[in-house]
């Protein structure tokens, strides 16, 4: 083999996926592809059908992953002439928790003219909040029963989840249920279409649907409490599930012959987006926090005790990197709210793009000083995920006036999302993790230095970015490189990977002393603002949504 090992990464976001071709030896990212999903986020109108569907749904296309895979690979490989023969492994990570029911052959009912009718047989996106309903029965029967698994997810598990989703199959579309062999997370099944052969994760099986090494899922009595006749939960989510870095098996022959790769190179076991990141970053150790800011934020955290922790979305044993246990947390609406406000003044007569629009609106904002727009927003456009753990609540914003201009807006929505965030940090540090840096990645932590000023700020703490544009591809590479083993030109482990592949630092966005005193005031308001909507008056915005879903329905 001519030149050092290489290893592709693919990350499959909300709207697209990116693939990286990495040099093993030097850390170079050799090239990069991203490729948008034909069908985007289907939450309006079933493809084919024209069915309208109903309110807090997201769907997707598996034919738009099989799509984007072939394009990046093809892509990155087309970039860097011979550099096909030497990619020793292929790694990937998805949003997470999308889900798919397949047949037994790894087919989506979705595929099928018997079922692509069916708004249910279709991969429910990790947004897909109609569940909620179920995650609330879940989480009652939980706490009625003492459920012991229900601390390892922070008290309250998430409408986004495993079960809530497929016992919302089960319930609505009983044939859907049964026909399905198989509910996998996308990431599982790009993996069985990478190398022929079904091989779970382990992590998204920790984190997203209630398992755990060594206790299994929670028994079928609690199912039988909260849904009686659902007492078989591990029918459809199988039993036996592969650690991160494992190698899934060598990549199917054709898959290989088509895009000119050896028949010897690994396919890694599947990964959540946001994980990958902790190790893509270089991070290590329990004192740095690892931000993965996009369409959403998720929120890493390592360390070598397991602290029972209230607010957190969960924590499992090697779940992020192994011999530690991962903590994760998050903020469900990030680049979406800000591009709902830019999309929503960038409409007929409004001033453009809407990139050229966030750019406009970013450098508008900046200008403003701490406290000066009069306005406290929660960032709740998407629910809220950490440490409320309720789909149901809604956006708001206080303090509007008839001076009040759209910069003023859109700064007090990022500070929104500072704010969302430094009550994460304060619930982490309430379990005695102690944190004293951000790693912040993803697109918005390039493209938003307002965004990033305003984290350190209120946050107090020093925010680094990686000098690298995609992280998370970075560290799915790094995962294949470890699935390859160091016979190939990989890494025995993923600390060894880590370490030899870390990436510099593009920048580091240090505190303002005066900015974070005058945002520990305003923060003391969005505290009480979210401890009043969000937990003692919840009702409220939980009627304004139960009344939107009425009305939506009625009129349909």
């Amino acid at each position: 083999m001519n030149g050092s090992a290489c290893a592709i990464g693919l990350d499959f976001g909300t709207a697209s996926a990116r693939t990286l071709l990495l040099d093993l030896s030097s850390g170079e990212e050799l090239a990069v592809s991203e490729v948008a999903y034909a069908h985007g986020v289907i939450d309006n109108t079933l493809p084919g059908t024209g069915e309208r569907l109903p309110p807090d749904w997201a769907l997707q296309d598996p034919d738009d992953y099989t799509a984007v895979l072939d394009a990046g690979i093809s892509s990155v490989l087309k970039q860097v002439p011979g550099a096909a023969a030497r990619v020793v492994g292929i790694g990937l990570d998805f949003t997470s928790c999308t889900v798919l029911p397949v047949t037994d052959q790894g087919v989506p009912l979705s595929s099928l003219p018997a079922w692509r009718h069916r708004p249910h047989a279709w991969p429910k996106l990790w947004k897909h909040h109609a569940a909620q309903y179920v995650a609330d029965r879940l989480n009652e029967v939980a706490a009625a029963r003492g459920e012991p698994f229900l601390a390892r997810y922070g008290g309250r598990i998430s409408s986004e989840w495993y079960f809530p989703k497929l016992i919302e199959i089960w319930l609505e579309d009983r044939e859907i249920y049964d026909a399905a062999s198989a509910f996998l997370e996308a990431t599982d099944w790009v993996v069985w279409q990478l190398c022929g052969h079904q091989r779970r994760s382990a992590c998204p099986a920790a984190y997203k649907a209630m398992w755990s090494e060594s206790d299994g899922l929670p028994g079928a009595a609690y199912f039988e409490a909260a849904y009686p006749g659902f007492s078989r939960p591990a029918d459809k989510l199988g039993h036996t599930f592969y650690s991160l870095g494992s190698n899934a098996g060598p990549l199917r022959a054709d898959l290989a012959y088509k895009w000119g790769l050896p028949g010897s190179v690994a396919v890694a076991v599947g990964n959540v987006d946001s994980f990958v990141s902790f190790p893509g970053a270089g991070a290590e150790g329990g004192s740095t926090y690892v931000m993965v800011i996009g369409t959403s934020i998720c929120d890493l955290v390592v360390h070598t005790a397991d602290v029972g922790l209230e607010g957190i979305t969960g924590v499992a044993k090697d779940g992020i990197v192994p011999g530690l246990f991962g903590y994760e947390a998050g903020q469900p609406a990030v680049g979406d709210m800000l591009g709902w406000f830019a999309e929503s003044l960038a409409g007929p007569g409004g001033p453009g793009s809407v990139g050229s629009t966030l750019r406009q609106l970013e450098q508008a904002a900046a200008v403003l000083a701490p406290a000066q727009t009069g306005l406290v927003a929660l960032d709740w456009w998407n629910g809220n995920r950490s440490v409320l753990a309720d789909a149901d609540l809604s956006g708001v914003i206080a303090g509007l006036t008839l001076q009040t201009s759209a910069a003023d807006i859109y700064r007090a929505l990022l500070e929104s999302i500072a704010f969302g965030n430094k009550a994460i940090m304060d619930n982490f540090s309430s379990g005695g993790l102690d944190l004293k840096e951000i790693v912040a990645c993803g697109g918005i932590a390039e493209k938003s230095p307002l965004l990033m000023q305003l984290i350190a700020d209120v946050s107090g703490r020093n925010v680094s970015v990686p000098s690298s544009s995609q992280v998370p591809a970075r560290g799915a590479a790094l995962f294949a490189a470890v699935a390859a083993g160091p016979q190939a030109g990989g890494f025995s482990n993923v600390a060894q990977a880590a370490r030899a592949l870390r990436p510099g630092i593009a920048g580091t966005y240090y505190p303002h002393p005066a900015a974070t005193a005058t945002y520990g005031q305003v923060y003391r308001i969005f505290k009480d603002l979210h401890d009043t909507l969000g937990r003692s008056q919840s009702a409220w915005l939980h009627g304004l949504k139960q009344l939107k879903r009425q009305a939506t329905r009625s009129e349909a």
